[in-house]
């Protein structure tokens, strides 16, 4: 029987939330778009979330993240849902498993361990315990268990970052530039000989050391590239903005006109430093 006491209370909190779900995916008196829903067809979605919680907090807009984190734990809340229609598991199943987690990977806060320990060091033991976990999977290889879905610049640092803690890494960032140096000299190459694969091959290989360069700096290259995007649209707004005052539109410029003001637009922004 639906409470719909509880779906209709502003304060119901994670229970309101939970029924509201079920509701959804009630066969009978549900929405017909979220009962046809699997797990496949909401992944992306939840992909989505994530990245608008992301955005909102590199926007600094504190009054959206509260409804975008809401969103988030909305696709948690659709994917623990059909699980127990499956009867794989339910929503308190997926708390109390984090909760484990999050328990036995901080044995200095919840266990004997002392806490007189640097984050550097506790970085060090987290990995030790989460390797120790991925052998209680059987998850023997060293590059078992990143995640195939995730963006692709994210699983190359990730499977870098693995491979480097048994040593397949280079000593230093003079040795990741010279293999960019090398790979962008064959993108080149096999731009004029190769075909339209083995070119998208060599291009990811660039791709890869640059990431490789990031993790060596220290840098996170989905944040780095994040950050490039928003530069590179506010500033070419900019150049709309210039345009615009001229009574002209992008496609009606020249490309000299528009690098002109792209210059005029950095420029700006340097003084404004």
């Amino acid at each position: 029987m639906a409470d719909d006491a509880l779906i209709h209370n502003p304060k119901g909190g994670m229970p309101r939330l939970l029924e509201i779900m079920r509701r959804l995916r009630d066969p009978d008196t549900g929405c017909p778009w979220d009962i046809e829903q699997d797990f496949a067809t909401i992944a992306p979605y939840t992909i989505e979330e994530a990245y608008e919680v992301a955005d909102a907090i590199d926007r600094e807009a504190w009054d959206e993240l509260k409804g975008e984190l809401g969103d988030l734990l909305f696709q948690s809340v659709f994917h623990a849902q059909m699980a127990s229609e499956k009867g794989l598991f339910d929503f308190n199943d997926v708390a109390d498993t984090m909760s484990d987690k999050m328990v036995a990977r901080h044995p200095h806060v919840f266990g004997d361990e002392s806490r007189d320990k640097s984050a550097d060091q506790q970085t060090r033991d987290w990995e030790t315990i989460k390797a120790a976990e991925r052998a209680g999977k059987a998850q023997k290889g060293t590059l078992d268990g990143v995640a195939i879905g995730l963006p692709a610049l994210l699983r190359a640092l990730k499977l870098q970052k693995r491979a480097a803690r048994v040593g397949f890494d280079w000593p230093d960032t003079s040795h990741v530039i010279d293999k960019i140096v090398e790979e962008a000299k064959e993108l080149e190459e096999a731009r004029d000989t190769l075909t339209e694969t083995e070119i998208a091959e060599e291009f990811g290989d660039l791709l890869f050391v640059m990431v490789n360069l990031g993790r060596h700096l220290g840098l996170d290259p989905e944040n780095a590239l994040r950050a490039t995007n928003a530069k590179f649209t506010r500033r070419f707004e900019k150049v709309e903005e210039k345009l615009a005052a001229r009574g002209k539109t992008p496609s009606q410029s020249t490309l000299e006109e528009m690098d002109a003001l792209w210059d005029d637009v950095k420029t700006d922004e340097k003084n404004r430093k």
